[in-house]
């Protein structure tokens, strides 16, 4: 590998050409292939494309020609190569089938013309007839033979920048129906793929017929190449081609031609699919058109490649488009020969927004009575539900990859289950003051009135990790609210999730909204869900802090309500009672380490250090099994301290906590303000004017006199059920319950009224009159 690496380095500007012929030796051997692809098979899901070692990617005319179609587009292919280049040094096996010698050719054949004709009509006209001089059509044959050498020289620089060697091979037709030739061809790719240099083909056009546009491929087993796309294909299959990449200016394949409203994207297409789509017109350039890309895409699929149809001139998406295909990404149009038996994620959101429509045309009260009839089930199917958690936790426990924090958050019991019911029968009282409510009515005018009342979000997204329990909560609360809902739990509780949502759906259809509440069980990666923007309307987060942020990361035009980070504190004040002071602490790191409202930091006022209550709290804390870290303040007042924390902004997660010396509540207040993630403080005090200031001046989403943290829960605050705890600043904040889960509209009723009445001219005025509004009214 290091001598061919170093040889490369020395051929900074050769350009390996290939020209096919008999007189070559080498043969095509089969069994090389052996360890790519077993069985021929394609890819089955996007998740496998990660696996692809040897990929063709297929530079569509649109996507190598600028759009004038006179030259190349530079700084496209520039970051099409880098990605190829990236590629290729991990180890792939890369390949470009590309277009571009005709438009190449064009563009120096025009400057040619030009300047031999301003040299010939300088000597015999003026200036005026120079600038009307008109180029001649030019022959497409003789513009590929013009551009072929500087299309390659321009690759070539392009991938010396990586230390990366290039090949040109021009085939033809013949290449392909002539046995040996093809045997040859194949021996010449496998040689520069084994010596780590990408082969950039093409079809030899300088001496090629013309092609006959849109004429059918010829059989199963042969396939014409009559373009690019064609050409694709057919070396796809002839080398065991792992992925085939093409690149052209749409997205991918729609069910309808892309320029129509309505059209809507494929995400992943499968043989037998065809009647379902029409085609659109071809590209300003090249030859094929969609039609010739779908039957040259299934004839590759057939011979085992997988393929992927996407866009490769969009500037959003260009400098990564390749990368995120091979990284399983829902980028382009997938096609797969293996059809899910269940909707696509798609599918499933068009149907839970049907039917959450539905949901939210219901009375108060029939919503209630699906809430307490999956309450009901939760207690009835307690068997069942243990039984299938209990699967999950010997597949979770034995594989050794989970933390025990998570397999802690992945435990269902008896107990936790009647929790939940209780909860749940709570919150389904609660629903009737939800959808429709009233919350301002004002009198614009006479006989016009416009009210201000609650409405459901729409479709909302909650992806969870490892707490099953978490299901039964945030359905009962977007039934209650008259939400659709998408919901994405982890792998770790596929089967508690399961049984759990078809409990959930059995709840629903006494009042035939089945369809309402989903569970996403494809192989749906968290960022595609993420960027569902115009189906889905809020992203609910409930996990580590981690799958947060990369949560509202990927989220694009996606409102993600969360927090990313529980890092609680207790203040214990200089006034603090040491019995309570040793309760709250308890409670706050013991009860439940793994739950986002525990403790992680605990802070001390100075004057508490070398006194009982400072003795009795590091007793128990050890006598609770919990690892103290020292903060920097505190470790200096020790002799021998703990270990020193690394960060004083760490969210354990476990029996850990970090442990800081502060001068005064305000000390206290400025280090929760500059190290905390705005979600549950806690101050512990006997003076209350104390208590008061810390409760006014910490601004997180939960602040507690002389409580535990432990408190900052749906449940505990009488919410019946919690989607998570939120420390954003706007709509919703802490513990969100029903009231989180709704937005609200304006309704104006009038008698044929219209703004050119109120005007200087009109014959009305603005009242502006608030009306009062009964508890409890409903639109």
């Amino acid at each position: 590998m290091f001598a061919r690496l170093h040889l490369c380095s020395y051929l900074p500007n050769r350009i390996w050409q290939v020209k096919v012929n008999a007189a070559s030796k080498r043969t095509f051997s089969q069994e090389k292939f052996s360890d790519l692809r077993s069985h021929g098979k394609s890819f089955a899901h996007r998740s496998e494309l990660k696996q692809a070692k040897r990929i063709v990617v297929k530079l569509g005319s649109a996507v190598v020609t600028r759009g004038d179609e006179c030259g190349l587009a530079l700084g496209r292919l520039a970051s099409i190569v880098e990605q190829v280049a990236m590629l290729q040094n991990q180890g792939r096996e890369m390949m470009i089938v590309t277009s571009g010698a005709v438009a190449f050719g064009k563009q120096r054949l025009r400057h040619e013309i030009l300047l031999s004709q301003s040299v010939r009509q300088a000597l015999h006209s003026n200036q005026n007839q120079l600038k009307e001089m008109a180029i001649p059509a030019l022959e497409a044959r003789a513009c590929a033979a013009a551009g072929q050498s500087g299309l390659m020289a321009l690759y070539e620089a392009m991938f010396t920048q990586y230390s990366i060697c290039t090949a040109q091979i021009l085939v033809t037709n013949l290449d392909f129906h002539d046995e040996q030739k093809r045997q040859n061809l194949n021996s010449t790719l496998l040689e520069l793929l084994r010596m780590n240099i990408v082969p950039i083909i093409n079809t030899n056009d300088a001496v090629v017929p013309p092609p006959v546009p849109n004429s059918d491929l010829q059989g199963k087993n042969v396939i014409t190449i009559k373009d690019n796309d064609s050409l694709s294909a057919r070396l796809a299959v002839e080398m065991k081609v792992d992925l085939l990449i093409a690149l052209s200016d749409v997205q991918g394949l729609y069910d309808s031609p892309p320029g129509k409203d309505d059209a809507k994207l494929i995400d992943i297409f499968y043989p037998g699919d065809q009647q379902s789509i029409t085609y659109g017109t071809k590209s300003r350039v090249g030859i094929g058109g969609m039609e010739a890309k779908v039957k040259a895409a299934l004839w590759a699929l057939q011979g085992g490649s997988s393929v992927v149809i996407a866009n490769g001139t969009d500037p959003k998406v260009t400098g990564h488009v390749i990368t995120d295909i091979v990284e399983g990404k829902k980028v382009g149009t997938f096609f797969s020969e293996v059809k899910p038996a269940g909707p696509t994620v798609e599918q499933q959101t068009e149907m839970a927004r049907h039917a959450g429509r539905t949901l939210a045309s219901l009375q108060p009260e029939q919503r209630g009575e699906i809430i307490c009839s999956l309450a009901e089930l939760l207690t009835e199917k307690k068997d069942e539900i243990l039984s299938a958690n209990k699967r999950d936790m010997a597949i979770a426990t034995s594989s050794g990859r989970f933390s025990q924090a998570l397999i802690d958050r992945l435990s269902l019991s008896t107990a936790k289950l009647n929790s939940l019911a209780i909860g749940l029968r709570q919150l389904a009282v609660s629903s009737g003051n939800s959808v429709g409510r009233v919350l301002r009515r004002t009198r614009i005018a006479n006989n016009l009135e416009l009210e201000q009342i609650t409405v459901p979000i729409g479709v909302l997204l909650v992806i969870f990790e490892s707490r099953p329990d978490c299901l039964p909560q945030v359905s009962a609360l977007a039934i209650a609210s008259g939400n659709a809902l998408l919901l994405k739990g982890g792998k770790e509780a596929s089967n508690t999730n399961r049984i759990l949502h078809q409990l959930t759906q059995e709840a629903l259809s006494i009042h035939g909204v089945t369809d309402a509440i989903q569970l996403v069980s494809t192989r749906e990666e968290v960022e595609d869900l993420c960027r569902l923007d115009k189906v889905i309307d809020l992203i609910i987060p409930r996990g580590s802090s981690q799958l947060v942020r990369d949560i509202q990361r990927a989220a694009k035009g996606i409102p993600v309500l969360g927090h990313s980070e529980g890092v609680c504190h207790v203040y214990l004040d200089s006034e603090a009672s040491i019995d309570k002071a040793l309760e709250i602490v308890r409670d706050s790191k013991c009860d439940y380490p793994a739950a986002c409202n525990a403790m992680e930091t605990l802070l001390i006022h100075r004057d508490l250090l070398r006194t009982p209550m400072f003795d009795q709290i590091i007793d128990m804390l050890r006598t609770e099994h919990v690892k103290i870290h020292a903060g920097p303040r505190f470790a200096s007042y020790l002799t021998f301290s703990p270990s020193e924390v690394k960060s004083l902004r760490t969210e354990y997660g476990d029996l850990e906590c970090c442990i800081e010396v502060v001068d005064s509540m305000q000390e206290a207040v400025d280090h929760i303000h500059k190290y905390g993630s705005s979600h549950t403080d806690v101050i512990v005090t006997e003076n209350e004017e104390t208590g008061e200031q810390f409760l006014q001046q910490v601004d997180s989403a939960c602040v507690f006199f002389n409580s535990s943290s432990r408190f900052a829960d749906g449940y505990r605050f009488g919410l019946g059920a919690e989607v998570g705890i939120s420390t954003a600043r706007i709509h919703a904040r802490g513990p969100v319950g029903l009231e989180g889960l709704l937005t609200t509209k304006w309704v104006l009723r009038g008698e044929g009224h219209t703004v050119a009445d109120f005007s200087e001219q009109g014959s009305m005025k603005y009242l502006h009159e608030n009306i009062p509004v009964p508890q409890g009214s409903f639109s």
